[in-house]
């Protein structure tokens, strides 16, 4: 072995100690930044180093921007679902007929269930070969690429006496902290909040990006392992063996003798999960000998040696003492209810959402009245109903949705079709100016190194009334605030300075248009190309471009017939951001795939899925994610979805490779 295989070896070896002592003991030996370090010059010498590579390296779990759609593989062994249980009767009813089909002693091991998306992992040779969802029990999807970024999963086992194939079980899961961290960011975003963590990570492990896997940083649990030649005969020691190997597995399992102690297991964990950093939903109970599961055998839907003991969706009764309305950066208006305070799954909840007018009018409430709020699964409390019993003629006024904005006063409106109400006054409403500046400052808008609590003290200080404000700001007018310094000023002068390199698909999309999301950005600033072009738009003109709708279309001419917004995107461009396309691109685009719809599957070589994207926008073709009687050509690389290949056949559909297509550009 040569100098640099030995390094690349010795940091490999480091940096999966470093990820098993973080992800699976919770015991960090080395600070994030020593690890990246690490991490960093084993990618270096790895890219210089070709002949070295490994699939198992920890540098694999960072996920790559080539992506692939999901192949579908079938189980080994089904992936059944268990019977449910929600009461300790029924928890007697599974021991009494285990016993009386047993007619011998037998053991029961409690375990909880995880509330997240199911898994099985292969491995071959101490090496994770292949990850698969449960899809439909018989068949799943092939989420390898995805699964390799979490990091508590072992691509390489450790210590010894694994069998040389096994499949093993579990839960992937979004502990509560990053779901909490993601929905904030979703809610700065004004974009959906994710009901609850099991929606969550299932939704991020369906991503066709693995790099946006790797920043979720998901959670594996594992419960179950199958194969031919297991260390033991029985379920607890066989998970005793996974954890020594380097997996996540529990270690609140217990065995269990009698029903007592069963009783008492699911007792103190319908308490003490609540303070877990993971969501649980119940508990599973599992005939521990593994030929005693064999001799109870399956139903068709479910095993006879298991079952689920479901926790209740725990709810409270509370007093609601008022009904408060907040406004959104769109004009949005939320009704939220203001609850006297109840603890609920561990948590002490203020406040539910009553999200629209027509959820109010259908609960029908009173101020004072007792309302039941729950949580269940769901992260964010729901008032789920009202005791009409409970109600005196001491109650206070009925709740109606409000008919004015509550912070400018201006009469709202509720678009048709549309369950929100909105206030108009987009100008002049300071809930809505200050939410435009904090979407204006985002990452993907123009990546401006500052918060919402930043923006909050600048429009209190008279500084910013609106985007472009934050480009006549000095280092003086920061350093009058509390909290700043003079670096960190400079900082914020630096990063505004950078911003105008920002290109005007990204600009168009900071400034906020209703309905205007980062496609729809990008797609006028191809068809309009600049800022001046955009602005003498018509319905006519607008709706001409693939996918804006009339809705769209409207939106974009009302905001540019605001004399206000007008002004605004004048001092933009005058304090020098990119206000029309970059020259180049537009040098480089054609129409050589003019009319011309594509659908992309597959894993490709020479470019990633996203460049490909861009190539057939760059060329005048519109991207679709599905096949239909509408697509023109598949662009397929390997591994290519079966499901789109059949369709592909049966609607008589091209498919070509990256060579065709390459070639169809170079023409």
């Amino acid at each position: 072995m040569n100098e640099i295989e030995e390094k690349i070896k010795t940091l490999r070896d480091e940096l999966e100690q470093h990820n098993y002592n973080y992800y699976v003991l919770s015991n960090s030996a080395i600070s994030d930044y020593d690890f990246d370090i690490k991490l960093k010059e084993l990618q270096a010498l790895e890219e210089a180093h070709p002949e070295f590579a490994d699939p198992a390296s920890p540098t694999q779990r960072v996920g790559s921007d080539i992506s692939r759609e999901f192949v579908q593989i079938e189980h080994k062994y089904p992936m059944l679902s268990l019977g449910n249980t929600y009461s300790e009767e029924e928890v007697r009813d599974f021991y009494d007929r285990t016993m009386r089909s047993l007619h011998e002693p037998f053991e029961i091991v409690c375990e909880l269930k995880f509330d997240g998306t199911s898994i099985s992992l292969l491995y071959e040779h101490g090496r994770l070969v292949r990850a698969i969802t449960r899809g439909d029990g018989t068949r799943g999807d092939d989420v390898t690429a995805n699964v390799k970024t979490i990091r508590s999963i072992p691509l390489k086992l450790r210590g010894s006496g694994y069998p040389d194939e096994f499949e093993i079980r579990g839960e992937i899961l979004l502990p509560w902290a990053e779901f909490d961290r993601l929905n904030k960011e979703r809610e700065e975003q004004e974009e959906p909040l994710f009901a609850n963590p099991r929606n969550a990570a299932s939704g991020t492990l369906k991503q066709q990006n693995p790099a946006i896997v790797a920043s979720r940083k998901l959670d594996a649990y594992f419960y179950y392992l199958l194969g031919e030649n297991l260390p033991a005969q029985n379920h607890y020691d066989n998970l005793d063996y996974a954890r020594s190997w380097g997996f996540k597995a529990p270690d609140v399992m217990r065995k269990c003798h009698n029903l007592e102690e069963i009783f008492d297991y699911l007792s103190y964990w319908n308490v003490e999960r609540k303070n877990l950093p993971v969501a649980t939903d119940g508990v599973v109970l599992k005939v521990n000998s593994l030929l005693q599961q064999k001799n109870l055998g399956f139903t068709a839907k479910s095993p006879r040696w298991a079952i689920a003991y479901k926790f209740r969706a725990e709810q409270a009764a509370t007093r609601l003492n008022s009904v408060s309305f907040q406004v959104g950066r769109t004009g949005a208006v939320t009704p939220v209810a203001n609850l006297e305070p109840v603890l609920l799954s561990g948590t002490t909840v203020k406040r539910a959402s009553l999200h629209n007018a027509d959820i109010i009018e259908g609960l029908d409430l009173y101020t004072g009245d007792t309302v039941y709020v729950e949580k269940g699964g769901e992260i964010i409390p729901k008032i789920v109903g009202v005791d009409k019993d409970a109600r005196s003629m001491m109650m206070g006024d009925k709740v109606s949705f409000i008919k004015k904005c509550p912070e400018c006063g201006t009469p709202l409106i509720r678009p048709q079709g549309e369950a929100a109400h909105y206030c108009p006054n987009e100008s002049g409403c300071p809930p809505q100016i200050k939410g435009r500046i904090e979407h204006f400052v985002t990452r993907r808008a123009m990546d401006i190194n500052i918060g919402p609590e930043t923006v909050e003290d600048l429009y209190e200080a008279g500084y910013i009334r609106d985007s472009a404000d934050l480009y006549l700001l000095t280092v003086a007018d920061l350093l009058r605030l509390e909290r700043w310094a003079e670096k960190s000023a400079r900082n914020l002068m630096d990063s505004l300075e950078q911003s105008k390199t920002v290109p005007f698909e990204r600009v168009l999309y900071a400034l906020g248009i209703r309905y205007a999301g980062e496609t729809v950005a990008k797609r006028l600033a191809f068809a309009f190309q600049n800022i001046a072009n955009l602005k003498q738009a018509t319905l006519e003109t607008l709706t001409d471009v693939d996918e804006i709708g009339g809705r769209i279309a409207q939106s974009i001419l009302d905001y540019f017939s605001n004399e206000k917004n007008q002004a605004i995107t004048a001092r933009l461009e005058e304090y020098g951001l990119q206000m029309s396309m970059n020259k180049t691109i537009l040098a480089n685009r054609s129409e050589k795939l003019k009319d011309l719809t594509i659908v992309i599957s597959g894993t490709f070589l020479k470019h990633s899925r996203d460049e490909y994207k861009a190539m057939i926008e760059q060329h005048g073709g519109k991207n679709s994610g599905s096949v239909s009687g509408k697509t023109d050509y598949i662009l397929a690389g390997e591994n290519m979805g079966p499901a789109k290949l059949e369709k592909a056949a049966k609607l008589g559909v091209k498919i070509i490779n990256e060579e065709e297509f390459l070639n169809m550009l170079s023409e």
